[in-house]
């Protein structure tokens, strides 16, 4: 073949081996195999809640192994209409067929993405909090940068953003925030974000216009439904109410309405001031905390099996997970995977999807740099 569609086949081939390994077959074709003998089961349906989920196991392993297949089927046509073109020196069969090859290749690459959100909660809705570190002021606003960032790149995704607890800064910006954003894998794709990030710029609140580095914590977590059962004892946990402090209207401010709540054996603390009704702020607040200690389950499942896994870690330095500097230069770096870019106003004003890809990617199939150098 020339080297564009041979360029193309190969690219084909090496997607589909990701694939096949993530999927692992031969594992797959069994386990197929004993959840339509599961299925033919007459007594199957005596436990509804069972059955479906032996139906949606076996939906979605039927769904991908077939992908696989046609995917096959897909560039073995292709693949025969550019070499029989090539042999009758028909130009047209020939692109044809290399149009066919580069629609392959866009299909592969969408299962890839697909393949990134096969977590237990990736489906799911998340919460998403930022913090404020070390830097003061400058850390405070550089966390409503965050805040405006992520809001920014949920609708870009289309996804529902509703805005759970705001805490001002003392002179600019924010102490803290939490978001819920609401859509189909919107945890999926958010939950690389958990970490440290570093911004580095001339600071805007420095009257001799220094070179500032300031640091926020971003925190993401699921919303977990009835389904999962998460036992919280409220012996265990301290409740207060106060004050809410961020924007709402007139009413907000008046009452103690905001909650707050505080896991004692764990430490996690929640808060909720979304709403002016103190009970429905409360009914929030324990959703969340049942989230975080259900995330913290699956982080403690993610450490054993010596996965990457996202850390709360000291806010500071050595601790990010990525940087972006606007000052000497322009460049967004993630300390993980390495991925880079240097369009940083793009990155803040919601383009984050590269970055997300390409650490889900490296959560999923491995790979990446051995050493990412930190950017100065």
């Amino acid at each position: 073949m020339r080297a564009e569609p041979q360029a193309l086949k190969d690219d084909i081939e090496r997607s589909m081996g990701l694939l096949r390994r993530h999927l692992d077959v031969e594992q797959s074709t069994r386990r197929l195999a004993e959840l339509n003998a599961k299925v033919e089961d007459p007594d199957l349906w005596n436990d509804a809640e069972q059955a479906q989920k032996i139906m949606r196991e076996r939906n979605e392993l039927e769904e991908r192994l077939g992908a696989l297949q046609k995917l096959d089927r897909d560039v073995d046509d292709a693949v025969t209409l550019v070499e029989l073109g090539e042999m009758e020196n028909d130009a047209a069969t020939e692109s044809e067929g290399v149009a066919s090859l580069k629609a392959v290749l866009a299909e592969t690459h969408r299962l890839q993405m697909e393949a990134l959100f096969s977590g237990e909660a990736d489906g799911n809705d998340t919460y998403l909090e930022v913090h404020s570190g070390a830097g003061g002021t400058e850390s405070c606003d550089w966390t409503r940068m965050l805040f405006r960032m992520y809001a920014r790149w949920a609708e870009r995704k289309k996804f529902k953003v509703e805005v759970i607890e705001e805490t001002a800064g003392d002179e600019a910006g924010l102490k803290s925030a939490t978001l819920l954003i609401k859509g189909h894998n919107a945890h999926g794709w958010a939950k690389t974000e958990s970490g440290v990030h570093r911004l580095v710029r001339i600071s805007p609140f420095d009257s001799n216009a220094r070179r500032h580095t300031s640091f926020a914590s971003v925190w993401v977590y699921p919303v977990v439904d009835d389904r999962i059962e998460i036992e919280v004892n409220e012996s265990d946990c301290r409740i207060d109410t106060y004050r809410s402090s961020g924007a709402g209207g007139q009413h907000v401010n008046t009452t103690d309405s905001a909650i707050r709540i505080t896991h004692i054996p764990s430490g996690i603390v929640v808060a909720c001031q979304a709403e002016r009704s103190q009970h429905k702020n409360r009914a929030t607040a324990w959703n969340m905390l049942r989230a975080r200690l259900y995330e913290k389950e699956l982080e403690r499942r993610e450490a054993e099996a010596n996965a990457v896994a996202a850390s709360k870690t000291e806010i500071g330095w050595g601790h990010q997970i990525r940087s972006y500097v606007l000052q000497p230069y322009q460049l967004v770096k993630d300390l993980r995977t390495g991925h880079t870019s240097g369009t940083p106003a793009e990155v803040l004003d919601g383009e984050l999807d590269s970055f997300m890809q390409a650490s889900l990617a490296q959560r999923v199939y491995g790979g990446g740099p051995e050493k990412v150098e930190d950017v100065e």
